[in-house]
């Protein structure tokens, strides 16, 4: 799958000026992108947005980040000084022109540069101001940096997850930060739908503890209605609020989950008659007792052989897959789960599809990520700006 602006999209039409960074805004603004939205990346002259310079694994490729490449395809790069009067002219001409702002600094930064809701609403009242924030727009955290690992830890998260004993542990992935994401292309497209009907644009926010709490849905509406949490399994019960034998086990020569399973049925399947002893409640409240036995079951028999039994059984169970199975899987591989994407200077890039489907506007990775910079002259063109005028912009730093 590769560029391609032909062609119904579901958000054709629609420009997005992005003023984020880091992991939430790009990754937001890039489900829409991949719809057909026009994204315009705002970044800074020379040295471009923050992400560029820095990636995970330090995993670079011909000097690109690879976190930056991973966030921002189907984006065209606009290069523009924020802090200069010709630069905030650049932006607000972009903003007569288009849709949505998406921005994720902290409380007040936007405010500062005369880039927050009520300025931009005044020259655009259509604009749709989408801002992602780390605590929320208003107490005692506001300003305190938010990322995904500090959010698991104070939404309660990384407290519930991991072994008893063992210190709370996080995710293995940044799922606050893509949940986050998500419910920001949620609010802005219910934002579009609402300015559809009333002609007028409104302030969207999100915060990264606000996901996290939505991700939490399940443990917190028990906890906040007064029902008891266990605490973390000393033996690896993968929740606080599963019975046994919900958690991950080593088999013969790997790893299965085991979700939640009626104890009858499962004492059946691994012959382990002793587990019929066990009430449903004693699953909730003695779940070590059962899961040693069950553990020493399993390290009988290879995994591809407990998967093939349990399944006739009615088992809900799964396989451990490493990540250098995953593009061999043939479930995977039916969904056309990973795109190859073609770039100027990293070459053939392998991506992650749009977690999308739709009947008629399908989502399609429309451009490679961007160079820095390397939409800017464009994208003036169209705001009005000569030749003279964009060389002069440039001469003075400026794009």
């Amino acid at each position: 799958m590769g560029s391609n602006e032909d062609g119904l999209s579901a958000l054709g039409g629609i420009k997005v000026l992005s003023l984020a960074q880091v992991g939430v805004g790009p990754a937001a603004v890039q489900l829409l992108a991949d719809l057909g939205a026009d994204v315009i990346k705002v970044e800074r002259p020379g040295t471009g947005a923050w992400e560029r310079s820095w990636s995970g694994a330090n995993a670079f490729i011909q000097g690109e980040s690879l976190f930056f490449l991973g966030f921002n395809r189907s984006q065209r790069s606009l290069t523009v000084d924020l802090k200069t009067e010709q630069g905030k002219e650049v932006i607000y001409r972009l903003i007569r022109v288009s849709d949505v702002v998406v921005e994720n600094y902290r409380p007040g930064v936007m405010d500062s540069l005369g880039l927050g809701y009520e300025a931009l609403a005044r020259l655009n009242p259509r604009i749709i101001y989408c801002s992602a924030t780390g605590f929320g727009p208003e107490g005692p955290y506001k300003s305190r940096p938010g990322q995904d690992l500090i959010i698991q830890s104070e939404s309660g998260l990384a407290s519930i997850t991991g072994r008893a004993g063992d210190p709370p542990t996080p995710t293995g992935a940044p799922i606050i930060d893509m949940h986050a994401a998500a419910l920001l292309a949620l609010g802005i497209v219910t934002a579009l739908v609402c300015r559809a009907r009333t002609g007028r644009g409104q302030k969207v926010e999100t915060s990264l503890l606000e996901a996290a709490l939505h991700l939490q849905l399940e443990p917190l509406v028990y906890f906040l209605n007064g029902r008891r949490l266990r605490p973390r399994s000393k033996e690896g019960i993968a929740s606080t609020y599963h019975g046994a034998p919900y958690g991950i086990y080593r088999t013969k020569d790997g790893f299965l989950a085991l979700s939640i399973i009626p104890l009858q049925k499962l004492a059946d399947a691994l012959e382990l008659p002793a587990l019929k002893a066990f009430t449903e409640q004693d699953a909730y409240e003695r779940p070590d007792e059962i899961r040693r036995p069950v553990q020493a079951a399993l390290t009988q028999r290879s995994t591809d052989e407990w998967v093939r039994l349990l399944l006739e059984h009615d088992i809900w169970c799964g396989r451990v897959r490493e990540y250098d199975e995953l593009e061999a899987d043939p479930q995977l591989a039916a969904l056309n789960a990973f795109v190859d994407v073609r770039h100027p200077k990293v070459g053939t890039l392998k991506m992650v599809r749009h977690p999308v489907r739709f009947s008629e506007t399908p989502a399609q990775v429309r451009r490679h990520p961007p160079l820095l910079g390397e939409h800017t002259v464009e994208i003036l063109q169209e705001l009005g700006y000569s030749d003279e005028m964009i060389h002069d912009l440039k001469r003075h730093g400026i794009v």
